[in-house]
């Protein structure tokens, strides 16, 4: 079962107030709700998606399993709810005296149970540190989870508190049952100089004021390498620039990239001399006139 974690869904806190969810939600709920979105598939299952979150934290005992159980917590749930109907079911038969048919109902589904779960064992979460460079050009990493040694083949473009599933490597399951299943998130530490959000990479460069008023090239520092970025003439402070197809592979789409998003930051001279100053002024003159 894939884990869902509905605190990110809803962009809290997992100590938020009922208070906090409930206006968190109205606000998805607005911006995703399908009348306002006609047609956007993307939108209609994020709208499902956010009311599912909401349906769960907005119920305190719900909301307390899932704080313990994490990924469980729905399987605990339908066993509770399993366990409740046997007990009705048993009262039932009790009642009108046929107690050999229930115990046979009884037992049957006790089996059913105990097959079910002997088939597979507990699953696990793990947490894996990378650099940038690892999330950007992928690669292959070894880890150790209880006595087995897991080789991991990452794919470029792995973003940040993303999750995986590796099968047949949880816990191991009683009576020789199926393995369960292993979910690793990624923390990719934060570049010194680049920002990333989605598949964009986002920097801040200082320009010279006289590259940013005749234009020019400015080089600038990308994951591949340094590139040249044309600076068109008249070049204003806090301008973005977007080199297309410059920013973090897309994930398990080979060969799909997201841009480079330029922020020009422009450095303005302190120190001038006499001659610069009066150049500023005759400039300064021409402007007035």
């Amino acid at each position: 079962m894939e884990y869902k974690d509905y605190y990110k869904v809803l962009g809290v806190e997992k100590n938020a107030t009922q208070d906090v969810i409930k206006k968190a939600f109205r606000k998805l709920a607005v911006k995703y709700h399908p009348d306002k979105n006609q047609g956007n598939k993307a939108a209609e299952d994020k709208f499902k998606e956010v009311n599912e979150a909401n349906e769960v934290l907005s119920d305190p005992e719900k909301r307390k399993k899932y704080d313990e159980l994490g990924v469980n917590w729905k399987q605990q749930q339908q066993a509770q709810s399993q366990n409740h109907g046997r007990r009705q079911q048993a009262q039932n038969y009790e009642n009108e005296g046929d107690f050999s048919d229930f115990f046979e109902s009884f037992f049957s589904q006790q089996r059913g149970q105990s097959q079910q779960s002997a088939r597979k064992g507990r699953d696990l979460e793990a947490a894996l540190e990378l650099s940038f460079e690892d999330a950007y050009h992928g690669g292959v990493r070894v880890i150790n989870v209880g006595d087995d040694k897991i080789r991991l083949t990452l794919k470029p473009g792995i973003h940040h508190e993303q999750k995986i599933k590796i099968k047949g490597k949880g816990d191991v399951a009683r009576n020789g049952g199926e393995r369960g299943d292993l979910y690793i998130a990624f923390h990719v530490k934060e570049h010194p100089q680049f920002k990333v959000e989605g598949a964009d990479i986002h920097q801040n460069i200082s320009l010279d004021l006289y590259t940013a008023v005749l234009g020019g090239k400015a080089a600038i520092l990308a994951p591949s390498g340094k590139l040249n970025l044309s600076i068109p003439e008249g070049t204003q402070n806090n301008k973005t620039l977007r080199l297309k197809g410059k920013g973090m592979p897309v994930y398990d789409q080979p060969g799909s990239f997201g841009d480079m998003i330029v922020t020009v930051k422009i450095a303005i001279p302190t120190q001038l001399s006499e001659e610069q100053k009066k150049l500023f002024v005759q400039i300064k003159d021409l402007q007035s006139k």
